[in-house]
């Protein structure tokens, strides 16, 4: 009711001083009044859309009531307003008949600006409209204007200007043919206009409806039915051809300043008038898309689009990095040319009334004390007050008794126009970027603004403009206003939601072409593994042996790296596809560092490494092709070239990305050294330990494989279940050194814990038989020297043979773990010669009488790279935390009792090397006397046991040959290895 009354007021005041009105010469006075008449317009407007209106105001009043006591006195005035205005339109049409001369002059004035703005995308092109090397020998010349502010004012704000001026002027059709010309041009170019954010306006029907009731206007309405034909089938391909060529215009204008920023001086008004004509096209667009009258709706999808945003934010962006060089250019401009110029113009005014002249004078005085060091300084500039003191000045000389009339002075209002311009270029740069090229109404057509979005990632050559959007949304907080402050979080939250969406998906489309390249590669990595050579290796031996091949015609199999052979340049294979979708997506996530909006940072660089973080712990895992159910898994050595060639893929993008993979690896794979990730998921270290433990060394305890030192692997037996895997395959020196290059010190660490766990419960179990036999042990040991009183203790013990296999298990398992540390080993040299070296020396010159824990310490140490020690710490932690090849695997025993021994005698302070002594001496009495007995199953693989005795002395550091010889004569020992190698000849026989 307020501001209806002030409107009014205003509106009367206006009319009684007979105002003049000049678009090109009193443009802010103008502009202001043509402003303030269509928003009370189109206030009015979106008053009678609101359904409960009538209940809201009651509401309202019953409130009141309660308060204070007493209705609003202004509620009857308020609830007739409701009513007066149930039809805004026409109830303005008739408040608007004596203010129809100001208001007709004003929308006249737009003849000389209107129709040079509405021009076709030809008329552009011909024009060479925006062009900066169109006439290089001006390039250097600022752009100059009459009507300076006109060329950057909004075509949307216009023909919002006209079409509702004129609705309620509408007499001034009949009578002026530059008030009809302009009506019908502004009809045919739109079919609904802008209300109030995502609120529109469907102009013909509206005009139509209430130029209908009026006598005589049968013409009008003829003429409103042609518009809307003519803006239907002609205003969506005539738009369409614009935002075509300012794609092409905007590029090149952004092309240049980048090369040449200097040009922002003189060229500014280039710049704010691309803007201007590009945000009316996308706007006209993004409402009239929303709004489709017509069943043809080709030319309002337009996929191109993100390319003219992108154009607009580089130009956006070319101004805020380079202001000083435009403040520079125009605190010289205003001081040198601007001042004297206007000094000039003041001086030959005929009559200069004395209110004029001061004002006058300030400016002249203003600009001439400006001076380049100001801007070096850093000082800050503001043309505020100087602006205000020229939008009054306008208002002083408008009215129709004024002593200086600007209608008779229209040079000294277009040179004041221009020197504004000017002085916003110096202190008002950002102001003007929002003025010229805010697109925060995107905030109002989510779904439009996420359907342009998702077109723009589908086109691969529009991706690199994608960054416009999450660019976009740092606009949106310019729609909000300090007299609703509640919307803010609403809009700023819009605003976040949107860009971090919009930047995942970035980085999503980016990761799956990453992907997708990365198996390209793993599948030509696959074609140089060994096991693809047996074919081309037969096919050459059948060559040159000249045998027929199997089958006439059979295709040659193409030899690995045959795709990069192109015998023509156009030839584009799917992996170039992808390099080009990826450089391109990657040129919009690199474009800028980061973006701020609403008060918090979004950096586009860490949203791509956060993917490819979880995609490649994702693809390393989904390597291992582990199936639970058949207990099937990828070969150590397959899964580290396929590992090898994702790495070389993701270190390829720091060509296109300033991102650190350097670091992606690091958080990747040493999580993969461990039990599980971050996010609880099983690591490859966790599937290959749980499928070396529960199917490799199982089956070597139910006798289907046997471990070969020789081979230093462990290899498939003959049986009557054939396995589905090769043991060989999984366990041979290169395949372990593949499997300590993939879980690293960490990942074997893990291993040899797990491997010791096992132990550990062996152990137990041995225990239990110890204490069930300790009184017959206890006896033997005290009775070594008595062979016949040892044979009767021998027979007393009972469960020897779950003794034997209890060993041996623990004997498969050492030698297992044996190999794994020597391949960590192997591959530690590798990698860090010179550490391994100081390490090995480090271990190697521990003296023995070193306080134990120290020792722990170095061979925990070393045994994490791989060196073997004296005493397993490994074993020692598995065992401290109880607190209580031949084909059967028998060789193993040597190693699983020196270790054993070593470990347990470390727990319990005794002396390893007198302890095995004392071992030494009553295995040696016991085999001895072994040798003396012919009973055949007394005397059954006495040789066999012999060589174990040899086994455990070799393979133990605490015992010596020449210690085995003075309790063992090493006659035996030959005649034993003479014997077992017969056997086995004969066996193979």
């Amino acid at each position: 009711m307020e501001f209806k009354d002030h409107v009014c007021e205003l509106l009367n005041t206006i009319d009684a001083c007979q105002v003049f009105f000049d678009i090109t010469v009193n443009f802010d006075l103008t502009k202001n009044y043509l402003d303030l008449v269509v928003t009370y317009t189109t206030l009015m407007t979106i008053l009678s859309r609101i359904e409960e209106r009538k209940a809201i105001i009651g509401l309202y009043n019953y409130a009141h009531e309660m308060t204070h006591g007493a209705s609003d006195r202004e509620y009857p005035r308020l609830g007739q307003m409701i009513v007066d205005y149930e039809n805004p339109l026409k109830k303005l049409m008739e408040e608007f008949v004596p203010h129809g001369k100001s208001l007709s002059d004003a929308l006249i004035s737009l003849q000389m600006v209107y129709p040079r703005r509405n021009l076709s995308a030809d008329q552009w092109r011909n024009a060479q409209l925006l062009s900066l090397i169109s006439a290089p020998s001006t390039m250097l010349n600022p752009a100059q204007s009459d009507t300076m502010p006109c060329e950057y004012l909004s075509l949307d704000a216009m023909e919002k200007w006209i079409v509702f001026g004129f609705i309620l002027c509408h007499a001034v059709l009949n009578s002026d043919a530059a008030a009809l010309s302009l009506w019908k041009l502004a009809l045919q170019s739109s079919t609904c206009l802008c209300l109030f954010r995502d609120e529109v306006f469907h102009i013909h029907k509206a005009a139509e409806d209430l130029f209908v009731n009026i006598r005589g206007y049968n013409k009008r309405i003829n003429d409103i039915r042609e518009c809307k034909e003519q803006a239907l089938s002609h205003a969506g391909s005539m738009h369409r051809e614009r935002r075509k060529f300012l794609r092409s215009a905007l590029k090149e204008l952004a092309t240049v300043l980048a090369d040449q920023p200097g040009l922002l001086g003189p060229k500014a008004l280039f710049v704010f008038m691309a803007l201007s004509f590009a945000r009316d096209e996308i706007i006209w667009l993004l409402r009239h898309a929303d709004n489709i009258q017509k069943k043809s709706t080709d030319d309002f999808i337009d996929k191109h689009i993100a390319e003219l945003i992108f154009y607009m934010e580089e130009l956006r962006a070319h101004v805020r990095k380079y202001g000083p060089v435009m403040q520079r250019y125009y605190v010289q401009y205003l001081s040198g040319f601007d001042a004297v110029v206007l000094n000039e113009l003041v001086q030959n005014l005929s009559v200069c009334p004395e209110d004029e002249s001061i004002i006058m004078s300030s400016f002249v005085n203003t600009m001439t004390s400006l001076s380049v060091k100001q801007v070096e300084d850093g000082e800050v500039f503001d043309f505020r007050g100087m602006r205000l003191d020229w939008f009054r000045l306008q208002a002083y000389t408008s009215v129709s008794k004024a002593s200086l009339g600007i209608a008779d002075h229209k040079e000294l209002g277009k040179m004041m126009n221009t020197i504004i311009f000017h002085t916003k270029m110096v202190d008002s740069l950002v102001e003007m970027l929002v003025e010229t090229s805010d697109l925060s109404i995107f905030c109002f057509y989510s779904r439009a603004f996420e359907k342009m979005f998702q077109q723009c990632l589908e086109l691969p050559s529009q991706s690199r403009h994608s960054i416009c959007f999450p660019l976009l949304c740092t606009h949106f907080m310019s729609c909000t206003h300090e007299l609703c402050p509640e919307e803010r979080h609403h809009i700023g939250d819009r605003s976040l939601s949107l860009c971090n969406m919009f930047l995942d998906e970035m980085a999503k489309q980016a990761r799956n072409l990453i992907t997708d390249i990365c198996t390209e590669q793993c599948t030509l990595s696959d074609q140089l593994l060994p096991k693809h050579c047996a074919k081309t290796i037969s096919q050459a031996v059948n060559k040159k042996s000249k045998k027929a091949t199997g089958k006439k015609g059979e295709p040659e199999r193409e030899k690995p790296g045959v795709e990069s052979m192109r015998k023509n340049r156009l030839l584009v294979t799917n992996l170039d596809k992808l390099h080009t979708a990826l450089s391109e997506l990657c040129f919009s996530i690199n474009y800028v560092p980061n973006l701020a909006v609403w008060e918090h940072t979004f950096t586009p660089r860490e949203y791509l490494t956060s993917h490819l973080e979880i995609r490649f712990t994702k693809s390393i895992v989904g390597m291992t092709m582990y199936n639970q159910a058949t207990q099937e898994i990828a070969k150590p050595s397959e899964l580290l070239t396929s590992v090898r060639a994702y790495m070389t893929v993701l270190q390829s993008i720091e060509n296109y990305v300033t991102i650190d993979i350097t670091r992606v690896f690091n958080n990747v794979l040493l999580q993969q050294t461990q039990h599980l990730d971050s996010h609880g998921e099983p690591t490859i270290t966790s599937l290959y330990t749980n499928w070396y433990l529960e199917t490799l060394l199982r089956q070597v305890s139910n006798g289907h494989i046997a471990y070969f030192p020789a081979m230093k692997a462990f290899v498939n037996l003959p049986t009557e279940n054939e396995l589905t895997f090769n043991a060989e395959e999984y366990s041979d020196i290169s395949e372990m050194r593949s499997l300590s290059e993939l879980l690293g010190p960490y990942g074997m660490k893990f291993l040899s814990e797990s491997l010791m766990w096992h132990i550990s419960s062996q152990v137990a179990e041995l225990k239990k038989l110890v204490v069930e036999n300790m009184e017959v042990l206890t006896q033997m040991r005290t009775s070594f020297d008595k062979p016949e009183h040892m044979a009767a203790l021998f027979k007393k013990l009972t469960s020897v043979d779950s003794v034997l296999k209890r060993m041996t298990i623990i004997g498969v398992i050492l030698s297992f773990r044996s190999l794994a540390q020597e391949a960590l080993r192997d591959v530690r040299d590798t990698h860090t010669h010179t550490h391994t070296h100081t390490r090995t020396t480090f271990k190697d010159h521990i003296p023995r009488e070193t306080d134990m824990k120290v020792a722990m310490n170095v061979y925990e140490l070393s045994s994490a790279a791989g060196l073997p020690c004296e005493i397993d710490p490994a074993l020692v932690v598995a065992l401290s935390s109880q607190k209580s090849g031949h084909c059967n695997n028998i060789h193993c025993l040597a190693k699983a009792i020196n270790q054993i021994a070593a470990a347990l005698f470390t727990i319990h302070k005794g002396s390893i090397e007198d302890r095995l002594k004392e071992f030494l001496a009553l295995a040696s009495s016991s085999l001895l006397k072994i040798g003396q007995e012919t009973d055949k199953m007394t005397t059954r693989n006495r040789e066999s046991v012999y060589l174990l005795l040899d086994m455990i002395v070799q393979e133990s550091p605490f015992l010596t040959m020449d210690l085995l010889e003075s309790c063992f004569p090493y006659v035996l020992l030959r005649n034993a290895y003479h014997a077992v190698y017969k056997q086995s000849i004969s066996a193979n026989a």
